[in-house]
């Protein structure tokens, strides 16, 4: 017997009448002391008849490749599923920092305070990306890993089934069927036996039972007598009948042993492949989904904290102070001689003074220039007292005693439209004429 194994001494595995030296047909588990404690003992009485090594208990074990199969599938649901959870939540971002941000940007937050706001918009639209691309990750990488580790270690039968499972289930058949056989002419002599040890019982009975009935005839007797001998001879040759099939069925026991433990041992090495990939996927999920570790989030976490430390008080104050308080500079009022020059230059002209504007009555061309044109308009007289050059192309230019027609009013900005008496319009300083009497 394989050494780290013990035999099963179970008083249920004796009532049937097998000998102890038949005791290593009921292998238990080995003994693991640093197992973990997720995995229970095998209890010592359970029942040997549900052991591997019993017909068609191995059964399980084959299930159990068509069973990883079906996880892998589970698997990429379930983190499907999660990934639908990180989109959600992006979204949910995105949609936060989306009605958020104008409302900060448009806030009187102001300064380092504001800024401080403002980062937790742009850390979050960051997150938002981020998140997304978990999302992805897990649908994509992650789940098309094991779309692809499946299709390698799992190839389909025509009729159904994998030629994994089936390979291991036709070894299994192949490595029982002998012992199956001797097992169950083993279970027959067995059940002759007892039958036979139940008969010498009741023959006993009947036999002690009328030695003490005086009505029972004494050839009555010796026939009661001759039926528990027979009995009991009939009991001894199916007895060694059954000690023979049980002496075959140790004798084949080593080898079957082997041989259904080569092929277990196959199914783990294939069981050991997948355990071994699915830790690897979860240890890439735990990669993608712990935030704890991801540099790019770290980054955004780190760049929102040195926003907010970034705040201060003092420099907020003080760009307070000089934007809105006593630190903003002021022109205050001192006496001012009048400059007509000085007022012409900062005086700003009014927009929208266009020639357009002006109502042309009447155009008639001079002699010896086809490009100049008079024109005549109703207006007022005035005469100019200072000489002026125009500065944009929509002013006049004139000398002192040239005379003008005015043709719209002072403005606001002491602005006056006019024409020359070579028909040109424009503006000209109001406070640079006065009226001609007629």
């Amino acid at each position: 017997m394989e050494q780290g194994h013990r035999g099963c001494r179970s008083p249920k595995c004796f009532q049937t009448g097998v000998s102890e030296t038949s005791f290593y047909l009921c292998i238990s588990l080995p003994t693991a002391t640093a197992m973990s404690d997720i995995y229970s003992e095998v209890a010592e009485d359970e029942v040997c008849t549900h052991s591997f090594w019993m017909p068609n208990c191995y059964k399980s074990t084959v299930k159990r490749v068509d069973d990883g199969h079906r996880l892998c599938h589970e698997i990429v649901a379930c983190f499907q599923d999660r990934a639908k959870i990180e989109k959600q939540y992006a979204v949910q971002m995105e949609e936060w920092t989306r009605k958020w941000k104008p409302l900060v940007n448009g806030s009187s937050m102001y300064g380092s305070l504001l800024h401080a706001w403002q980062s937790f918009m742009t850390a979050t639209e960051r997150l938002s990306h981020l998140h997304t691309e978990i999302q992805k990750i897990l649908v994509t990488e992650d789940g098309e890993k094991i779309h692809d580790w499946q299709k390698d270690m799992y190839h389909r039968k025509i009729f159904g089934g994998f030629k994994e499972s089936y390979e291991i289930e036709s070894g299994f058949c192949k490595a029982q069927k002998p012992w199956a056989k001797k097992f169950k002419k083993l279970e027959k002599t067995k059940v002759a036996y007892h039958k036979a040890c139940k008969k010498v019982r009741l023959a006993t009975v009947r036999e002690n039972s009328s030695r003490t009935s005086p009505a029972l005839s004494q050839e009555k007797q010796k026939k009661l007598q001759e039926d528990r001998e027979k009995c009991s001879q009939d009991m001894q040759k199916v007895r060694q009948r059954y000690e023979k099939a049980l002496q075959e069925l140790n004798r084949y026991s080593p080898k079957y042993m082997e041989e259904m433990e080569l092929v277990f041992d196959q199914s783990q090495q294939f069981e050991r492949k997948r355990i071994l990939f699915l830790k690897q996927v979860f240890q890439s999920i735990h990669k993608h989904l712990d935030v704890s570790t991801n540099e790019k989030i770290l980054a955004v976490y780190s760049d929102l904290l040195q926003a907010i430390q970034a705040v201060n008080e003092q420099e907020d104050l003080r760009w307070w102070r000089n934007k809105h308080g006593p630190g903003m500079l002021m022109n205050w009022p001192q006496f001012e001689e009048w400059d007509p020059e000085k007022e012409r230059q900062i005086a700003k002209k009014k927009p929208g003074k266009e020639v357009e504007k002006v109502k042309l009555c009447s155009v008639k061309p001079t002699e010896g220039s086809a490009s100049k044109s008079v024109v005549n308009v109703p207006g007022v007289r005035v005469r100019a007292i200072y000489d002026y050059l125009g500065q944009e192309p929509d002013e006049l230019s004139f000398r002192a005693g040239d005379e003008l027609m005015k043709i719209e009013d002072e403005d606001e900005q002491g602005w006056c439209k006019g024409v020359t008496k070579q028909g040109q319009v424009g503006l000209y300083p109001a406070n640079y004429v006065v009226l001609v009497s007629d």
